[in-house]
């Protein structure tokens, strides 16, 4: 009886590998064909070499800044806050339903307490969702389609009911030396690395601060006066950008290092809401009225931010060339498209307005997750 367990035992260990012996040279060609931070992770969960072999996805890291308190920015302060980066990502779960698409949206961080512990396999390639109102869940990240979208920084640690939004960009490779723009109050702050203190930004005296992004190397801003701007990261200079929004409701989105694009809504006095949409053009200084986004899908008005993605990245789900606000009162929402029809003669066709050509149900949109689903 000891023989035959013996020899059962033999012989199923001959049969399942002993993935840690892998040759040195072959698990650096693996390496070398991951092109997705998440299949690095599946990777590191095979064994423990494995998991000291692979390194930790740097996209997956979120770097933090201690920072001075801005509320004493007229002088210097021993408090401290941490600005962080977060890596954004869109989540498609699987559903029964072919007709139907359900999507999370949100920041991602590594779980830092499991860093050194040997955890099953379906945990390490986890990520824990946590949804206001409900309890954490985990979800397997080998049943989902995943898709980086950027990054977002955050303050940690302060959340005053003036602030709005803040903005970075570093001044050389390495990232030691830094410029940081907070949208505080009625005013903008701004902050180097070289001083560490945070003085208000001259030549802004317009009023308060709508919206603050960062786009190919150099802060953007627009303001509740309807002026947008432009500032370079190196000498504070700002410069007005041309036409300026005509309507006080106005969204910069950037896509990717691509375009960035100002999105304007349009209040009616009869009838719904429509949008004018226009692209910069870097080089002139000015914005240009598009009608066309490509496969482009531009998610508008959420706590994330204003993100841009294309719709290959969303099968099944919203078409490209749409807007799609998330900031709405209700629960229902659908994309907005261009030249839509409204059976109304003398409604303008050239324009954005909401279309009935995906229905799309808000599961949950307070921070720090975007949940929501398509019907098709």
């Amino acid at each position: 009886m000891a023989e035959s367990e013996t020899t059962k035992k033999t012989s199923t260990s001959s049969i399942m590998p002993d993935w840690s012996l892998l040759p040195e040279e072959l698990l650096h060609n693996i390496i070398d064909k991951l092109d997705n931070c998440f299949n690095v992770v599946h990777a590191r969960s095979v064994c423990r070499s494995w998991r000291s072999t692979f390194p930790f996805p740097s996209c997956l890291l979120r770097p933090s800044y201690s920072l001075p308190m801005f509320t004493h920015f007229r002088r210097k302060s021993k408090d401290l806050f941490t600005l962080e980066k977060i890596p954004l990502f869109l989540f498609r779960a699987p559903t029964l339903d072919a007709d139907v698409a359900e999507y999370f949206m949100g920041g991602i961080g590594r779980d830092k307490s499991n860093d050194h512990m040997e955890l099953p396999s379906p945990l390490q390639c986890s990520v824990k969702v946590e949804i206001p109102g409900s309890d954490p869940t985990l979800m397997n990240m080998l049943d989902y389609k995943i898709f980086h979208l950027g990054y977002q920084y955050r303050m940690i640690g302060c959340n005053p009911d003036d602030y709005k939004g803040v903005a970075f960009l570093p001044l050389n490779k390495e990232g030691g030396e830094f410029v940081v723009l907070l949208n505080y109050s009625s005013f903008l702050l701004v902050l180097t690395s070289a001083e560490m203190r945070w003085k208000r930004l001259e030549n802004v005296l317009f009023f308060a601060c709508l919206h603050l992004v960062t786009f190919r190397g150099r802060f953007y801003a627009t303001f509740h006066s309807g002026e947008t701007v432009v500032i370079d990261p190196y000498s504070l200079e700002v410069t007005f950008l041309l036409p300026s929004p005509r309507t006080p409701v106005h969204y910069l989105v950037p896509s990717s290092n691509d375009d960035l694009f100002l999105v304007e809504v349009i209040f009616p006095t009869v009838g719904k809401l429509t949008c004018r949409v226009s692209r910069l053009d870097e080089e002139a200084g000015q914005w240009v009225e598009v009608s066309d986004l490509g496969d482009r899908v531009l998610f508008v008005g959420g706590h994330l931010g204003n993100i841009s993605c294309s719709a290959q990245e969303l099968p099944h789900g919203l078409s490209g060339n749409s807007i799609l606000f998330t900031n709405g009162s209700g629960k229902v929402t659908f994309p907005y498209k261009y030249g839509v029809h409204t059976g109304n003669a003398e409604d303008d066709l050239d324009c954005w307005r909401s279309s009935m050509e995906d229905r799309v149900v808000i599961l949950n949109k307070s921070f720090p997750v975007l949940a929501f689903k398509v019907e098709c």
